[in-house]
């Protein structure tokens, strides 16, 4: 090699060795217990422990009980299945999953929880795979699921929760949230023609048949509403002598009652008493 060309040679290969994405790294699933996934970088980000605790959801036990079962059989290595949770916004349905995986993970620490984002669902077979491999038992949990870009997605997951030929992930449980049964998208695209429109909603609405698991969380009625703040307040410390009108004011104001609304009231008015909460 001419001597004039081995530095400059040097300097290319050191420039596209900055240039190169880094290697991914061995996870660490032990600096916690709930992580975020990254598909562009392939890393796992700790978040800290969900705050809410199960017993505060009120108004969802039906839901709480049929939910937690699954989640402690599949925590044991007992046959679990896929879980979908769908119903009207504000029910409860994402605290529900990340609030029964922390009381079931306080006795399994092997128990692992990863969100990924409802945009990256065609990530999720390199991320089954990768995570088919090792000793821990994850819930893979994606919030507000639907396919919005059609068939594409619905395809992938249900390429993850199928496995191909090697079969699911024993060590994989994966729940979705979703307003929609069906994971339908409102407007569906029908400019590729009616066989191709039909084609990708049949694609979309078989992914639901994936999941042996579904749990309904239909609109609160006002007793139930008013049940979920007075055990909220009552968990808190909270007392007001017009609990009951100034919920229903507040429910009146944004044209809804849920738990997520009750939840809203009773921050305001720790704030007005100057009590702490947790979230």
């Amino acid at each position: 090699m001419d001597a004039d060309l081995k530095p400059l040679l040097e300097r290319i290969a050191e420039a596209l060795e900055r240039l190169a994405p880094p290697a991914p790294s061995t996870p660490d699933f032990d600096r916690a217990r709930l992580f975020r996934h990254d598909p562009e970088t392939g890393g796992f980000h700790a978040a800290p422990d969900y705050p809410l605790a199960l017993e505060s959801l009120v108004g969802v036990e039906r839901q709480k009980t049929r939910f937690l079962e699954n989640l402690q059989r599949f925590a044991q290595a007992l046959p679990a299945n896929h879980a979908l949770l769908w119903g009207v916004r504000g029910t409860g349905k994402s605290s529900l999953a990340k609030a029964a995986f922390m009381a079931v993970a306080a006795e399994a620490p092997a128990l692992k929880l990863v969100e990924v984002d409802r945009d990256q669902v065609t990530a999720l077979p390199a991320l089954f795979d990768l995570l088919r491999a090792r000793p821990e038992r994850f819930l893979v949990l994606c919030d507000d699921l639907s396919f919005e870009e059609g068939a594409a997605a619905a395809k992938a997951l249900k390429s993850a929760l199928e496995g191909g030929v090697s079969g699911p992930p024993a060590n994989v449980l994966f729940v979705a949230t979703s307003n929609r049964r069906h994971l339908m998208p409102r407007g569906h695209q029908e400019d590729r023609g009616l066989v191709a429109a039909a084609e990708d909603a049949e694609e979309e609405v078989s992914v639901s048949d994936r999941f042996g698991l579904w749990i309904g969380f239909p609109p609160m009625d006002q007793e139930t509403y008013l049940a979920a703040v007075a055990g909220y307040a009552q968990r808190y410390g909270l007392k007001a002598p017009d609990l009951e009108r100034r919920a229903l004011q507040w429910a009146q104001l944004r044209g809804a009652r849920s738990g997520r609304v009750a939840w809203q009231f009773i921050r305001d008015l720790a704030g007005e008493l100057g009590k702490p909460l947790p979230l």
